[in-house]
């Protein structure tokens, strides 16, 4: 496993944008249908915006219809962690960097065959590094 990347608020703050800095580090959700990758279908890899630790490929990629850039399964399981989030008076479970803790989003279990899951992640939490 990857050593764990911990950084102060001002280092997160000095690196990010104000937008990235919201949705990663202050658990922030950008608008839904707002997000850059909310309709891309280049071919490539997302990566963590704070980090560049590998988190989907464009293969798992599709149209959830939610707003949010979807994906039925992460890269590498050991790339994300998920923890329950019980805020905003929901139960869900908030997926986040395993390298270093960006909150990337939420999965649910309405997602396509064959995992099921729905990975619902801010665009502002990803960097797509396309294949040439």
């Amino acid at each position: 496993m990857t050593d764990k990347i911990k950084k102060s608020d001002a280092e997160w703050q000095a690196q990010l944008s104000p937008e990235q800095y919201q949705v990663c580090r202050k658990h922030g959700t950008e608008a839904p249908f707002s997000g850059k990758y909310a309709h891309t279908k280049d071919a490539g890899t997302y990566v963590c915006a704070c980090c560049g630790q590998e988190l989907f490929a464009s293969d798992a990629k599709y149209d959830s219809g939610s707003g949010w850039p979807s994906f039925w399964q992460p890269s590498s399981k050991e790339h994300v962690a998920e923890k329950q989030d019980d805020s905003h008076g929901m139960f869900r479970t908030e997926v986040l960097c395993s390298r270093c803790d960006a909150h990337l989003g939420h999965v649910f279990p309405d997602g396509p065959k064959p995992t099921g899951q729905r990975y619902c992640i801010n665009s502002a939490a990803l960097d797509l590094k396309k294949k040439s």
